[in-house]
């Protein structure tokens, strides 16, 4: 049986019924009928990473649960309706990644002078008022910003290791880095008067 069989979809009905009745086991009935094919079709194939596609399928059914009255049923059923928002989730972790990307370069480009602080003879005077800035602006930094920044880009350890380190998921250090990093471009601007990328 398909998804657009309609026996399915008529079952698919009734679920809904049961929801908008506020059933709770209907919900069951459909993240059972839904989840794997969400997974292995849409999500894992589009994010190529399970972790992701874990968090993104759980999103997904949150998402759909949210809006569920205003779901209009035209006869299609439900699964073009949970892949659309499965998909514009993968689309929004790429973009999601793709800004964790540009300020991770940035970052990495401002750090460059840091990691030669064993050759200081070798190190410009320009380098040395980077090092002192970014040292002052650290310390403005919320102490798990300032950690989270130090574990990845001073002590250089695996994103793994440095969600070992604080106790999180890899994701979660991920997103806890990315904050790191805009917190510090705030404080950047407030304290050095110029935008990373410019010192």
């Amino acid at each position: 049986m398909t998804f657009d069989d309609p026996a399915w979809l008529a079952k698919e009905r009734q679920w809904l019924e049961a929801l908008a009745r506020g059933d709770a086991r209907a919900f069951d009935q459909v993240f059972q009928a839904f989840a794997g094919p969400l997974y292995r079709r849409v999500l894992l194939p589009k994010l190529g990473d399970p972790a992701a596609a874990e968090d993104a399928l759980g999103e997904t059914f949150r998402k759909a649960l949210e809006r569920l009255p205003r779901f209009e049923d035209r006869g299609k059923g439900l699964w073009p309706y949970l892949a659309t928002i499965a998909t514009n989730l993968a689309h929004d972790v790429h973009r999601e990644r793709a800004r964790r990307g540009r300020a991770l370069a940035s970052f990495e480009s401002l750090l460059a002078p840091l990691r030669e602080q064993g050759q200081a003879e070798a190190v410009d005077p320009d380098h040395a008022q980077v090092r002192a800035a970014v040292a002052g602006v650290l310390e403005a930094l919320n102490p798990r910003y300032r950690k989270a920044i130090e574990l990845r880009f001073f002590a250089e350890h695996s994103r793994e290791e440095c969600a070992r380190q604080l106790e999180v998921k890899v994701a979660t250090f991920d997103v806890l880095l990315l904050r790191a990093l805009r917190s510090f471009r705030e404080r950047w601007q407030d304290i050095v008067g110029a935008p990373p990328e410019a010192a």
